[in-house]
């Protein structure tokens, strides 16, 4: 239509000369700077605008179709077009030097096309000390120590966070300036100018002080290996090189020698090659000319108009504050009372951490007791492939295992009722004597308990009052020292510590869609559905947690950890909505307790004082279902290794169910391993307690509401409107259901509920009716399918014959309080422990329980319900 006439836009003459500029090319810069100068339209006062356009006049047009190029194009449109007349401003600009074309692109994309070197890491280790230099210097490793690199500063990565506070902070205009406590890695890897002072700064997860997870060595080589990686791959466009700043201090001595795994990652950085990413090992100095350096200019004095003169609060703290380290004040709990004082002790405050603590409920407790004994001796029955033997007459089910009975978190026991006549002079005079922390943690948890935080001790040091508070500080300082993890997470705790980067965590997660939940379940748990700020999210868990600061500490670390699997290995949280942190924790005591076969006290104790290293180990084991075994490392630290998984038995008719990837069920055989009895109840029991689905449950729940008027879980309905109201693969529809689902308590039940959907599900995609009926009570089928199991065991005599499958008389079932086997709501614990696949398989059962109990099924012929 418009072929011969189209309008011409002056506009894309401006965009030319702009990429020139940025292409260098001078030629063709004069070049379309000419032919832009003859369209531009001058104004009255001899102004030069770029109009919106040319065009053929109208009454032209006929003219222009027949003899193309005849006519002369006029301006139209507005004019100046300002678009246009900026990009032509900003062209002459950089044509005159006045702009650099840096400036207009300060992330360098305009480079991105370029081919460029590998970066290569910059990485310094120093020394604390004269001692620990000639420790590394054993192993072939020299260093410098920090006296050594003078005039450079070297300082952690607060006293940076400190200096930002003031970028952008202008008292005339009201603005605070940035208030954001984290610095990244990009902006610890800079070197720093400040008048005549040249700073660098160790990464923030090397300040021991903020930080405890700073101090287990074996996860910060693992993460200085991930930092370098990053820097690798993220460092772009800046001039020099990133410098990653190491300090080897005492506080990572381990009996007084240099850790292996520190040893072992200084040796790769020696090689220049690390996992793949180029290093290089040097001193300070040396990099100083190869390294990016930035001027913090906007220290400038704001009061007095002279930024070319420090800030004085920046001075003042530089001077008094940026050299001092933590204040060590082990003196305050050191032993100061002979043992045959006369001060005599007239009560125990021993346990009092432990009261705190509600990782593990008393029922629980007992169960996983009786579980852990029967799994020691379940080699000694003989049993089919796929079959469990029955635990003791009289076992407890676990917390998700109790029906209806919800579970509220351990409250503290109110400590001030039972010890009202002891004398705080007393307790401190005990806190002085001990040399055992875990004795010093308890009463120091009975005095914040009585007496709070602030409580005035008596005590003098170095001319001040020392608190409650500041004892914490010195026990926190010497539980780090000695490893001793779970001393250290309950008293970060009651000091109020964070991990690193806990927003930006919880946020890396929530961008992904998966909704997070803070609190032990059922009945305490507080859902995170959008980003929070550090501190509000800090509090948010502190206060879910209550009195539990050693679990409230153990959410943030899980968290943390949750997100670096989440941006490493995305396929570990495929077809989960909602991270449920306090089932996981929950379930990672059961895992420990199971491999330990420990009661569930003390499988919280093992679990709390895992180290962050082995902390994460175990939370990937969980994640990604594989099999582990627990090794003892000395002084009573335990170890997470690998160990090789079992066999199963029949492949799983539901291509993702319980958390078993396609490739994995490729290989699966018949052989089951003697030890490997129990795994379908483990695994449902694992991949209900992390909410995961077959691959695309969701959607095809939303076709079974097409059927059919409703399904009810719980109590609660999900409604066939919903299928009116939204999409299929909409999210807030998947969240519907999840919310639903979420109402079951206990992790296994929950899995044997989704395969009844599932079946459900295949019913509906296959058309083998055309309506399913009213509404559907999914806990109906699979009730039924555990009566049908039940019949088939008595019928071939399986192992339910112990337990379930057992006449029982209705006094029976009263006086026991419920199954024999101690199965979730009232399910024998062996159709928990089948696989889904096969004639005695869970999937069998609930396709026969969905024929009987579904109307919509003919009555009158025999229906195959196999599933092969």
């Amino acid at each position: 239509m418009f072929e011969n006439i189209e309008s011409e836009w002056p506009l894309f003459f401006c965009y030319l000369i702009l990429d020139y500029c940025f292409q260098g090319d001078e030629i063709r810069i004069k070049e379309y700077g000419e032919a832009l100068e003859k369209v531009m339209v001058k104004g009255e006062d001899g102004m030069q605008f770029v109009p919106e356009l040319y065009a053929v006049p109208p009454d032209q047009v006929d003219e222009e179709y027949k003899n193309p190029g005849c006519v002369e194009r006029i301006a139209l449109g507005r004019c100046p077009l300002l678009w246009a007349q900026s990009l032509y401003i900003l062209g002459k600009l950089l044509q005159n030097n006045f702009l650099a074309t840096g400036e207009l692109d300060p992330l360098n994309r305009r480079l991105c096309s370029e081919k460029k070197p590998d970066v290569v890491v910059q990485v310094v280790i120093l020394a604390e000390d004269a001692d620990i230099q000639e420790k590394l210097e054993q192993h072939d490793i020299h260093v410098q120590t920090m006296a050594d690199v003078a005039p450079i500063e070297v300082q952690p990565a607060r006293v940076l966070s400190y200096l930002y506070t003031y970028l952008g902070r202008n008292e005339k205009l009201e603005l605070t300036g940035r208030k954001s406590r984290d610095v990244g890695i990009l902006s610890t890897s800079k070197l720093y100018a400040l008048h005549d002072r040249i700073f660098a700064f160790t990464p923030q997860t090397l300040d021991l002080e903020q930080y405890y997870m700073g101090n287990d060595v074996a996860l910060l080589a693992n993460n200085l290996i991930s930092d370098l990686a990053f820097l690798s791959n993220n460092w772009r466009h800046v001039l020099g090189r990133p410098t990653y700043t190491i300090i080897a201090s005492n506080d990572i001595l381990d009996h007084e020698k240099i850790p292996l795994a520190m040893i072992t990652t200084m040796k790769k950085l020696k090689s220049g090659y690390i996992n793949g990413t180029r290093v290089t090992l040097g001193n300070l100095n040396d990099f100083l000319s190869t390294s990016c350096v930035t001027n913090l200019s906007f220290l400038g004095s704001q009061e007095h108009g002279l930024p070319d003169r420090l800030n004085i609060q920046v001075e003042q703290y530089l001077n008094e504050h940026v050299m001092k380290r933590f204040n060590n004040k082990h003196s305050l709990l050191a032993k100061q009372v002979p043992r045959n004082s006369k001060t005599r002790r007239r009560m125990s405050v021993k346990g009092a951490i432990k009261k705190t603590r509600s990782i593990i409920s008393i029922d629980q407790n007992d169960f996983l007791a009786a579980n852990a004994a029967s799994s020691s001796n379940s080699s000694q029955h003989h049993t089919p492939k796929g079959r469990t033997p029955s635990p003791e007459a009289g076992d407890t089910p676990p917390l998700w295992n109790m029906g209806a009975t919800s579970v509220t978190p351990r409250t503290r026991v109110n400590s001030e009722a039972h010890y009202a006549d002891t004398e705080v002079e007393e307790l401190l005079t005990m806190l002085r004597e001990s040399e055992c922390l875990e004795e010093q943690g308890d009463i120091l948890q009975y005095l914040v308990d009585t007496q709070g935080l602030n409580y005035d001790t008596g005590m003098m040091e170095e001319g001040q009052a020392v608190t409650v508070k500041d004892l914490l500080k010195v026990l926190y300082e010497k539980a780090c020292q000695q490893k001793l993890w779970g001393l250290v997470r309950h008293t970060a705790g009651m000091l109020g510590k964070r991990v690193e980067d806990l927003a930006k965590a919880v946020t890396d997660l929530l961008v992904r869609q998966k909704q997070v939940t803070v609190g032990m379940p059922p009945a305490n748990e507080h859902t995170i559905t959008a980003p929070l700020p550090e501190n509000e999210l800090r509090h948010l868990i502190h206060v879910t947690y209550g009195d539990d600061e050693s679990s409230a500490m153990l959410t943030q670390e899980l968290l943390v950890y949750l997100a670096m699997f989440i941006r490493t290995e995305p396929q570990l949280f495929l077809e989960m909505l909602r991270l449920r942190v306090g089932l996981i924790i929950q379930v990672m005591a059961t895992e420990l307790s199971r491999t330990l076969i420990c009661t569930g006290e003390e499988a919280s104790e093992h679990l709390l004082n895992l180290s962050p290293f082995e902390m994460k180990n175990l939370l990937h084991h969980i994640l990604s279902g594989k099999e582990f075994a627990i090794s003892s490392v000395g002084r009573g630290n335990l170890s997470v290794v690998s160990r090789k998984s079992g066999r199963v038995s029949k492949k799983s008719q539901i291509d993702g169910f319980v958390g078993v990837k396609p490739d994995q069920l490729d290989s699966v055989t018949d052989d089951v391993e003697p030890d490997r009895q129990g795994q379908w109840l483990r695994r449902r029991r694992l991949d209900g307690a992390l909410n995961r689905v077959p691959r695309d449950f969701y959607s095809r729940v939303w076709s079974v509401l097409e059927k059919c008027q409703g399904l009810l879980l719980e109590g609660r309905l999900l409604p066939h409107g919903l299928t009116q109201e939204m999409t299929s693969g909409e999210l807030k529809f998947a969240l519907a259901v999840e919310t639903v689902l979420n109402c079951i308590p206990q992790p296994e039940y929950r899995q044997l509920v989704v395969e009844a959907l599932m079946v459900l599900t295949l019913i509906a995609e296959r058309n083998f009716v055309s309506t399913l009926g009213d509404i559907i009570v999914v806990e109906n089928i699979v009730h039924k399918a555990n009566q049908i199991f039940l019949e088939d065991q008595v019928r071939v005599n399986g192992d339910a014959t112990l337990c379930c499958a057992k006449p029982k008389d209705e006094a029976y079932l009263k006086s026991s309080g419920g199954l024999l086997c101690g199965g979730a709501a009232f399910i024998c614990q062996h159709l928990y422990d089948s696989a889904p696949g096969g004639s005695f398989g869970t999937m069998n059962y609930l396709m026969r329980a969905t024929a009987e109990m579904l109307d919509c099924f003919p009555r009158d012929g025999q229906i195959d319900c196999s599933v092969c």
